[in-house]
């Protein structure tokens, strides 16, 4: 069983911030040493962030360097606001993405912000139906499962489907395996990461915390064998080390979530910064792109051990 493995540009993103010369084609060049075979790229600021800017040469750069390696290319942006899609949309179609990752900057009750996202997104999915790419809405710290279910069904249309977040239900207090089950016949792509939780006493707020894939308390093998069973072979794996996000204000537990077990197990002091940060300040520059290789490295081979044991290979 091939699975055909990306890499986002999250997973190195001290790197890009930190590091000097490296940028999307060294991202690239990386992803291909490491044996991926295409790249996710965080457009996500005004300046196109890994990108580097806006210029189209830029775009055109990358495009030809991904074709001479023979890889994919998926890109992300945030919010849902139509003119802003329909911008990034043609940036993706320019940059031969196959798909254009979202999700909402609406605020509000999540009522509010369903019906603010629907609105947008029936707006923009023929423009990306028209382009050739898929949608892909993702449950990044804001929506439960079947509230995103939702949200694609009341659209209704083809060109909208979900990114599955291995971790991203726990800002939310929702189990991860209980989002997936919901949003399941709607997932393109998927987010390959792995969490802990750190106490309020430990972090200012209850905090869900990244680390190298294979260090934290996420059902890596059971979630990817439920993907595979459900005929998914495109996994981009992200490393998540330094990243922290506080639950969601008025949230409560979920059916089936107890804090302190199983996937929301407290990680108590005192931290290796080799598995999780929670105040980069601490480190220099330096630390972070040191630490943050190390990760990545520790969490590919991770990565590669689930999938091995679930019986795939990497195409």
């Amino acid at each position: 069983m091939l699975v055909e493995p990306t890499i986002h540009s999250f997973s190195l993103w001290h790197h890009f911030a930190q590091k000097p010369g490296f940028g999307a084609i060294e991202y690239a060049d990386l992803a291909a040493e490491l044996g991926f075979r295409g790249i996710s790229l965080s457009l996500n600021n005004p300046d196109y962030r890994h990108l580097g800017g806006r210029e189209p040469w830029r775009m055109d750069q990358l495009r030809a360097h991904l074709a001479g390696l023979g890889f994919s290319l998926e890109v992300d942006t945030s919010g849902t606001d139509p003119a802003h899609m329909t911008e990034l949309l043609q940036v993706a179609h320019r940059m031969g993405a196959t798909s254009l990752r979202t999700y909402t900057r609406h605020g509000g009750t999540p009522a509010n912000m369903m019906a603010a996202t629907i609105s947008d997104l029936r707006a923009v999915a023929p423009v990306a139906a028209d382009l050739g790419i898929v949608l892909v809405l993702e449950n990044h710290e804001d929506f439960t499962g079947p509230e995103l279910a939702r949200i694609v069904e009341a659209v209704n249309h083809p060109a909208l489907k979900i990114l599955y977040d291995y971790g991203n239900s726990q800002m939310v207090l929702e189990d991860p395996e209980a989002a997936l089950e919901a949003v399941l016949p709607h997932v393109h792509s998927v987010h390959f990461k792995d969490h802990v939780m750190v106490r309020a006493e430990h972090a200012g707020r209850l905090t869900v915390a990244g680390v190298p894939v294979g260090e934290g308390f996420l059902p890596l093998d059971r979630i990817t064998r439920r993907l595979l069973d459900q005929g998914l072979r495109r996994f981009t794996f992200e490393n998540v080390w330094a990243y922290s996000a506080g639950i969601r204000d008025g949230r409560q537990p979920q059916s089936g979530v107890t804090l302190g077990e199983g996937s929301f197990a407290y990680l108590d002091p005192p931290y290796d910064p080799g598995r999780i940060v929670l105040d980069q300040s601490l480190l220099t520059p330096d630390q972070r792109v040191d630490l943050e290789h190390q990760a990545l490295i520790r969490g590919v081979a991770a990565f590669r051990a689930v999938l091995e044991r679930q019986g795939s290979a990497l195409g």
